[in-house]
Formats: C-alpha cells, sequence, structure tokens
C-alpha cells in the first residue's frame, strides 16, 4: 500500500470515527462514541505514520541530491550537478508537502 493510499485510508477512518462519535454522542451510547474517538485517533496515527514516511524520503534525496551536487561540482561535471539539484530540490518539496 502507497503512503498516499495510507493517507487516504487514514483520512477516512477519521472522518468515520468521527461520524460514529457524533452518533454515539447524539443516541447517548457512551460505548459507540468511545468507538468513535478510538476510530478517529487510528486515522490520525495513520495519517501522521504516513507523512512521516514520506518527510523521511524526502530527507534522504535531499539529502543524496546535495551528495551529487557536490560530487558534480567538484569534478566539475554540470550534469551531474544539475541532476543532483534537482534531486535535492525534490526532496525538499516531498518534505514540506507532508508537513
Amino acid at each position: 500500500m502507497s503512503n498516499a493510499s495510507k493517507r487516504a485510508t487514514g483520512a477516512v477512518e477519521k472522518l468515520g470515527g468521527k461520524i460514529k462519535g457524533a452518533v454515539g454522542k447524539l443516541v447517548g451510547n457512551d460505548r459507540m462514541q468511545a468507538g468513535g474517538k478510538a476510530t478517529e485517533l487510528k486515522g490520525r496515527a495513520r495519517q501522521s505514520v504516513a507523512k512521516a514516511t514520506e518527510r523521511t524520503k524526502g530527507k534522504v534525496e535531499q539529502f543524496v541530491g546535495g551528495a551529487k551536487a557536490g560530487l558534480g561540482a567538484a569534478v566539475g561535471n554540470e550534469r551531474v550537478r544539475v541532476q543532483g539539484k534537482a534531486t535535492e530540490l525534490k526532496g525538499e518539496a516531498r518534505q514540506r508537502g507532508n508537513r
């Protein structure tokens, strides 16, 4: 399962939990309300894990790209430097997109 689908699953779970909790509160069923809250928290956790995984991947991309850009600059290879910089920027964008 990709991280995007894990995030989506987490969002659906979170929403379902909110709805279940609200229905439980509306009908006066404490058990249903608590179950809804638990489902909501499980969805939030699933989303948080997916985001953290993506941030980690972004950090690795940023690091590898920076190293490749530095290597390209050191040996005078503009193509390698530019590819490295592109990878570095891609990693930064992945981290920003998963805050």
